[in-house]
């Protein structure tokens, strides 16, 4: 079985920069997804494993999509990668179900070691 990757922001850079930080041994399809809509539409259709999540985002933002994740009970996983690290936003992910919380820029490390955390790689 394969893993599927979504990376889910409004922005082209930061979502290059997300694709650019997996490590080499992460064996995933990278999928990318512009808006929060945009990604529930796609993990409506197929399996995703991990998913890597903006908060801030127009149509639908990164809350909308981890509440919608949880009231369908999907089984991906989350990462979020936000600018915005305020820990009261950082305790709502957490309680939403995300396994982590990443600052962006995305740190490649700490990306590793969290995918590694969760074997994921």
């Amino acid at each position: 079985m394969s893993l599927t990757a979504l990376i889910c922001d409004d922005s082209v850079l930061a979502r290059k920069q997300v694709k650019k930080s997996l490590p080499e041994n992460f064996a995933a399809t990278v999928l990318t997804a512009s808006n929060g809509q945009e990604a529930l539409d796609i993990l409506s259709t197929q399996e995703i494993g991990v998913v890597f999540l903006d908060l801030t985002m127009p149509e639908l933002d990164g809350i909308g999509v981890l509440e919608a994740i949880k009231a369908r009970q999907l089984k991906s996983c989350v990462i979020v990668i936000s600018a915005d690290i305020q820990p009261e936003m950082q305790k709502r992910v957490a309680e939403l179900g995300a396994l982590a919380f990443i600052q962006k820029p995305v740190n490649p490390d700490k990306l590793n070691q969290i995918l590694s955390q969760y074997g994921l790689i």
